[in-house]
């Protein structure tokens, strides 16, 4: 059993490493290929960060693999403004278009990343869309349904003797009847019995749980079926945050269903353990993740530098470094507060039990 537990922690960890590593890593390559494209110098390429453990230089840059294996980087020469024009092949050197190109060039290979990855799980192993039946796909450990032994592939029959049809409809139940007796009709098997159980109260959404997800139904698809499949998935998880960020600022609510580093290494580690198809869609869904962030008009990020450029662009006003400064004064705190805000969240959802 003990064996059993540490490999488990190996795959989770091992996991997190892959999602984080392959998707900042290759972010930073998008900067690094567009850099060396338009001829500005790059001093160093990494894989993690930290200290070097390998590396070798090749044309005047450092190739590094680092310690600590959760992201990467790249550092082109010049990168802050001088008073000078600086030598041709830095990056201030450069044009304010050509600058933004190179700031785009990490989303835009994140999105191609997942493209890739959405693509490729739907043709490879099929699409997977929730069951419309209230068929049990899976129950989550510690909350109501797993308490009261409840299992996959079970059936909802009825609760408080109301039948059920649908899974929307029984969510629906569910989640308007928090702290509520429930007493569900469960077919398994052929036989029916009953279970008493009592929702528990989600402390973000304020609605009814009982820690079960809905049987999952695959479809295989033809490549190109699936790459216009993995399209319409890759459109899907831009828009999805888009919406639910609008909608929270619509509602003036707090956006307490963000997910920070623990709830994505949590969410990583569970799809790990589900199968190498889940985690790699897992994968291609942080990826859009972080492609879509990274365009936000947030100084510090490529969104940021893309808004400095073009203001350059459009007043013809070259950036001082003084400005540079700036930005990264006011964006460093304000990354901070959105790492410092998710965290809390995930320990909320992780001091609940919502994902033990």
């Amino acid at each position: 059993m003990l064996s059993g537990l540490v490999a488990d922690r190996l795959l989770a960890v091992g996991a997190v490493a892959l999602t984080f590593g392959l998707v900042i890593s290759l972010h930073e390559l998008g900067h690094f290929l567009m850099a060396k494209r338009l001829g500005v110098r790059v001093e160093q390429f990494a894989f993690g960060f930290g200290p070097e453990l390998a590396g070798f230089t090749w044309r005047k840059t450092r190739y590094s693999l680092c310690l600590v294996p959760f992201g990467g980087l790249v550092r082109l020469a010049g990168e802050l403004p001088d008073r000078g024009p600086g030598a041709p092949d830095e990056f201030f050197a450069q044009s304010w278009y050509r600058r933004i190109a190179i700031a785009l060039a990490g989303p835009g290979i994140n999105y191609v990343l997942a493209f890739l990855l959405f693509t490729g799980v739907l043709w490879v192993w099929g699409t997977s869309r929730p069951s419309s039946q209230p068929i049990i796909g899976e129950v989550v450990p510690s909350l109501p349904a797993a308490q009261a032994h409840l299992q996959a592939k079970d059936r909802v029959v009825s609760i408080n003797g109301q039948p059920m049809t649908t899974w929307e409809e029984m969510a629906q139940f569910i989640h308007t009847r928090p702290g509520q007796s429930l007493a569900l009709i469960i077919r398994r098997d052929g036989q029916e019995f009953t279970r008493t159980l009592f929702p528990q109260v989600d402390p973000q959404r304020k609605i009814g749980l009982i820690g079960v997800v809905p049987l999952m139904e695959t479809h295989r698809l033809s490549l190109w079926a699936a790459g216009e499949e993995g399209a319409r998935d890759l459109v899907r998880w831009t828009m999805l945050p888009l919406h639910y960020l609008a909608e929270k600022v619509k509602r003036r609510e707090a956006p307490k269903e963000l997910a920070g580093p623990v709830g994505i290494a949590q969410m990583i580690s569970s799809a790990a353990k589900a199968g190498i198809a889940p985690l790699l869609y897992l994968i291609a869904v942080i990826s859009t993740g972080v492609g879509l962030f990274n365009v936000f008009p947030i100084p510090m990020l490529d969104g940021g530098h893309v808004l400095l450029y073009l203001w350059e662009g459009v007043s013809r006003r070259r950036l001082t470094q003084r400005v540079v400064q700036v930005s990264n004064a006011i964006g460093i705190p304000l990354l901070a507060l959105i790492f410092v805000y998710a965290l809390f969240q995930d320990l909320e959802r992780w001091r609940h039990g919502f994902w033990r």
